[in-house]
């Protein structure tokens, strides 16, 4: 171990998985080292046993669930945006060579208390119950103005400059209700408040583009795709990748210990009374306790159900957002399911998580609106863990440190850490341009 390496990251989470795969294939020397024994870190994916043991100590799962190894439960579920930076970032490394994806059946949105299917497109605008006669007309309109949108074509723009005029501006143009404006900001565009509203609209506009094209990509119901067996396999692929490079990963690395020079500069990590040497670091928050701080508490529900959630025209795989307005609260709930058909459970079992940024120290309460749309559950299993980000100053110590996970179940806030992160480890910003065709994902038999 007592060998000099560009980077060592510690972590073997997604984003850290992510990173150095990255930073591998730019021909960086590095070394990955966990303190677990498993893969994935915060975002490991557990079979029933791992389960049953992480949340109820030495009970036992009942023999009805069926067999534990059949169960890939991820404890961070997200789902991801078939054209999205994900993908993009996969495809960029070649690690989709080791995965299979498969199309995700549906996509929801919660308004007025009721689920519906988030209409993406004018066609689909002008059939969906979500909203009035007239509405839908005016809807229709907004839809082919972002469907026609080119910003390197000003005849597209109808005489907005998206880069001054905020996304409010641009919605009240098409004279959108609140419960339309609610969807399309929080289920199409996938902001996660209400902020965008008062921003340029350039993001907002480029957000629905995504979430359009990559819905046309697949045929699918949703936009979203999401790997055979669960995200378990990211850092899997992503280890064997590293591999490829001549990268180095280490797990059941214990009390990793990162040391500074007397300035306060990363020169390496300790574990176990060897010291490997490094010019930077990479690393979840855990790693560095004192130079986070935190900044929110994620809430959820882990459930075990015999049926899809209902109203969601039985869809094997689901996303389902709840806006902030339509509960009441500020921030949005999300509902995940997959199930036996993207091998993540035994035929017949589906596993839903409902999850948000908590607003109490009650996630019971708090998580009611979500999980009373899932009918009933065989297994529930409550979780609260807290949300860290850096406070440190690259520039001065080498470390680089991610964000926790948010409470959200697609990766676009996740991906763009990750590419804030490379761009911060190498002075350049990652080429996202390639062939998409290169991740394909199969659709429901």
């Amino acid at each position: 171990m007592d060998e000099e390496y560009d980077v060592i990251v510690l972590g073997t989470g997604l984003k850290e998985c992510i990173l150095s795969g990255l930073l591998s294939v730019d021909g960086l020397k590095v070394l990955h080292m966990d303190r677990n024994d498993y893969y994935g870190g915060a975002s490991t994916s557990l079979n029933l046993t791992q389960l049953w043991k992480r949340f109820r100590g030495d009970d036992k799962p009942p023999e009805s669930l069926g067999s534990s190894r059949e169960y890939n439960v991820d404890m961070i579920p997200k789902f991801m945006m078939a054209n999205g930076g994900l993908v993009r970032v996969l495809i960029h490394t070649d690690v989709t060579k080791y995965l299979n994806f498969k199309a995700v059946d549906g996509s929801f949105v919660y308004n007025k208390k009721k689920i519906y299917k988030v209409p993406a497109t004018d066609v689909e605008a002008l059939k969906s119950p979500l909203m009035g006669l007239f509405e839908k007309r005016r809807a229709r309109k907004f839809f082919i103005y972002v469907q026609d949108f080119e910003e390197n074509d000003p005849k597209s723009h109808e005489g907005l400059d998206l880069n001054k005029v905020t996304a409010r501006e641009v919605i009240t143009k098409y004279g959108l209700e609140d419960d339309t404006i609610d969807f399309i900001g929080h289920a199409l565009a996938l902001h996660i408040d209400d902020s965008y509203l008062d921003e340029p609209a350039m993001e907002f506009v480029k957000k629905m583009k995504l979430y359009a094209e990559s819905l046309a990509r697949f045929e699918g119901g949703s936009p979203y795709i999401y790997p055979l067996y669960g995200l378990g396999e990211l850092p899997q692929a992503f280890a064997r990748l590293s591999a490829v490079y001549g990268g180095t990963y280490m797990l059941n690395k214990p009390e990793c210990q990162v040391k500074f020079d007397d300035n306060g500069n990363a020169i390496g990590v300790t574990s176990e009374g060897e010291t490997a040497k490094c010019k930077k670091v990479v690393c979840d928050p855990s790693y560095l306790p004192d130079k986070v701080r935190k900044v929110g508490k994620v809430a959820r529900a882990i459930c075990i159900m015999s049926h899809p959630i209902p109203d969601t025209n039985d869809s094997h795989s689901v996303q389902v957002i709840l806006p902030q307005k339509q509960l009441g609260r500020k921030s949005d709930m999300y509902l995940f399911c997959c199930s036996y058909a993207h091998n993540v459970a035994p035929k017949g079992k589906f596993i839903a998580f409902v999850s948000t940024e908590a607003e109490t120290d009650d996630p019971q309460v708090e998580l009611k609106s979500g999980i009373d749309l899932l009918g009933p559950l065989d297994e529930i299993f409550y979780d609260t863990y807290d949300r860290y980000v850096p406070t440190n100053d690259h520039q001065v110590d080498s470390c680089y440190i991610s964000s926790s996970y948010d409470a959200t179940t697609h990766f676009e806030s996740t991906v763009q850490d990750v590419l804030v992160m490379y761009t911060k480890i190498t002075g350049k910003a990652l080429d996202l341009s390639v062939d998409l065709s290169a991740a394909s994902a199969t659709a429901e038999e």
